[in-house]
C-alpha cells in the first residue's frame, strides 16, 4: 500500500488508538482509595455511576467510601441501591449490617448478617469477616432474647 493510500485510509477511518478512551472510573476510584483520598474516590465513583448507573460494584464501593468519610446515611442509601440491583452482594450485606447496628436498627442488621452468612465470601480474610459476623449476630440475638425475657417478666 502506498504512502498516499495509507494516509487516505487513516484519515477516512481513524485508528482505534487515536480515539479518546473512556476512563475506567471504578479503577481510578479504587486507586484513589488506596492513596487515602476517599473524597476524590467518591467523585470518580459518581462519574462511573453516570456511565453505568446500574453497576452494583460501583454503588457498593461508593458506600464504603461514604462510610470512610463519615457519611453513614449516604453509605446506607448506596448499599441499599446496590442490593436492589444484586441481592447476593455479600460485602454490601456486611457493610450495611454494621451501619444499621450503629443506628440501633438491630433487627435489620441481623437480617443482613444472616444474608451475609448465608453466602459467605471465600478468600484469604474470609474467616475473619465470617467470625466477626457470627459473633455480632449472636450478640444481637442474645440481646433480643434478654429484652424479650424482661418484657414477659421471665428474667
Amino acid at each position: 500500500m502506498s504512502f498516499w493510500d495509507r494516509l487516505k485510509s487513516a484519515l477516512s477511518s481513524p485508528d482505534e488508538a487515536a480515539r479518546p478512551k473512556r476512563l475506567d472510573y471504578l479503577n481510578e476510584a479504587l486507586a484513589l482509595e488506596r492513596q487515602g483520598d476517599f473524597t476524590a474516590a467518591i467523585t470518580s465513583y459518581r462519574l462511573g455511576l453516570r456511565d453505568n448507573p446500574r453497576d452494583p460494584r460501583i454503588l457498593q464501593n461508593m458506600a464504603i467510601a461514604f462510610t470512610k468519610t463519615g457519611q453513614p446515611d449516604e453509605a446506607i442509601r448506596h448499599y441499599r441501591r446496590a442490593l436492589e440491583l444484586d441481592p447476593t452482594l455479600t460485602g454490601a450485606h456486611y457493610g450495611i449490617a454494621f451501619l444499621l447496628l450503629k443506628r440501633g436498627e438491630n433487627s435489620d442488621a441481623a437480617q443482613h448478617l444472616r444474608a451475609f452468612l448465608g453466602r459467605p465470601p471465600k478468600g484469604q480474610d474470609a474467616d475473619r469477616w465470617i467470625g466477626h459476623a457470627e459473633a455480632t449476630l449472636r450478640e444481637i440475638e442474645d440481646a433480643a432474647s434478654a429484652e424479650g425475657a424482661e418484657a414477659t417478666g421471665t428474667a
